[in-house]
């Protein structure tokens, strides 16, 4: 072989070297195999699962502080008792998924799809779940102090028990949500919420700010039901029991 030769094979080999290492920055910033890769990593704080597929697993007790998790799908996973705090759930997917006794504090919800998920007994302090869409979904004995519903869709959810210093439920979709036993102390912000049929019966709404007769007078309250001053109960109350369309 001539000298010629060789010369021409080493830059050719040199030039192919320098596509594969483009073709790894590119593959690197679009997000393909190498967030694949991070998507097949165990549960852990701050892990990057970003889009991910997590459905239909038994994911149970896991830490998962402080992680990226936007977008991933958990739809039927079972997360009970999980440790999420401050981790980004923007636009997951927690379809039918099992949040109950998990710690949700300061997390991110904003945009979830979360129709008939379980998150009854959780900590759901100063979480957000702003524009969310969670129909049907359980809060039972939950705490949401702070918690910030704003936009969201929660027609149907179960609230009985919950704790609920300081939530904010503007502009939010309640209607047939069933408040029985929850605890509103503090100013809890209703301004421009839908109630219709929203069971407040034996509710405290004294230090809620932002109602208006309107809504009352489509809501679903009782003799025990205690109303910000100025309003009043209206002759419907109390409303026959809503028969459960499961």
């Amino acid at each position: 072989m001539s000298g010629f030769q060789r010369l021409n094979i080493v830059r050719k080999t040199g030039f192919v070297a320098g596509v594969a290492a483009l073709a790894m920055i590119a593959v690197s910033f679009s997000g393909g195999p190498l967030v694949a890769a991070s998507c097949r990593t165990d549960a852990m704080a701050g892990i990057d699962w970003r889009e991910c597929n997590k459905r239909l697993l038994m994911l149970g007790g896991s830490n998962l502080d402080s992680a990226m998790l936007y977008g991933t799908d958990f739809t039927y996973t079972d997360l009970r008792g999980s440790s999420l705090k401050g981790a980004n759930l923007e636009k997951a997917k927690l379809i039918r998924t099992a949040l109950g006794e998990a710690n949700l504090q300061g997390a991110n919800l904003t945009k979830v799809e979360a129709y008939r998920s379980d998150f009854s007994a959780a900590d759901a302090t100063n979480a957000k779940f702003v524009n969310a869409e969670m129909q049907r979904t359980k809060f039972e004995n939950t705490k949401l102090d702070g918690t910030d519903f704003t936009k969201a869709e929660l027609g149907r959810a179960d609230f009985e028990g919950a704790t609920l210093n300081g939530s904010k439920f503007s502009l939010t979709n309640l209607s047939r949500a069933r408040f029985g036993g929850a605890k509103l102390g503090g100013p809890v912000d209703f301004t421009s919420a839908f109630l219709l049929l929203t069971r407040i019966e034996g509710v405290d709404l004294s230090a809620a700010t932002g109602l208006d007769q309107k809504q009352i007078d489509i809501a679903c309250g009782d003799a025990k039901t205690k109303l910000p001053n100025g309003l009043i109960a209206p002759a419907s109350w109390p409303c026959p029991e809503d028969p459960d369309d499961d």
